[in-house]
């Protein structure tokens, strides 16, 4: 039975760390995390700090081009994925993405509005907007 793991808070770019503690705490046994915000909300910044509090060694970059990333972390793999120069599901699909996506491992997905209807059911949506220079919003909640 899935649960609703619901949150909101407030923090800026010097507290991220903390923001990104929480988060994990909060999402525990959750695997497909689909981040939603405009271009400079600060999804992959807020990536990087969730990779940074799992203590992944790899060199955490955007995806952008390379469409997935992948990371290792204490045993588990962490797939941050960048949908944002895919045209439509079939060139998500094309592109491996679905295959992560039903891993049973991380997913950190930006842009996932690009194919929304190939996440899992329990897939946790985050909504980052800032509010200025060094602050955001972040909000989670089950789809």
């Amino acid at each position: 039975m899935a649960y609703l793991c619901k949150m909101e808070l407030t923090f800026t770019l010097s507290e991220i760390q903390v923001a990104a503690k929480n988060f994990w705490e909060h999402t525990l046994g959750k695997k497909v995390f689909a981040f939603h915000g405009e271009m400079g909300a600060g999804k992959t910044t807020f990536i990087h700090a969730l990779c940074k509090e799992k203590e992944v060694t790899d060199v955490v970059g955007s995806p952008t081009f390379s469409i997935i990333n992948e990371y290792k972390s204490s045993g588990e793999n962490i797939y941050h994925i960048d949908l944002y120069r895919l045209k439509d599901e079939e060139e998500t699909i094309q592109a491996g993405v679905e295959d992560c996506l039903y891993s049973g491992d991380i997913c950190l997905v930006e842009w996932p509005e690009r194919a929304a209807s190939l996440f899992p059911d329990d897939t946790v949506h985050l909504y980052l907007h800032a509010i200025d220079e060094q602050t955001r919003t972040l909000r989670i909640k089950d789809k």
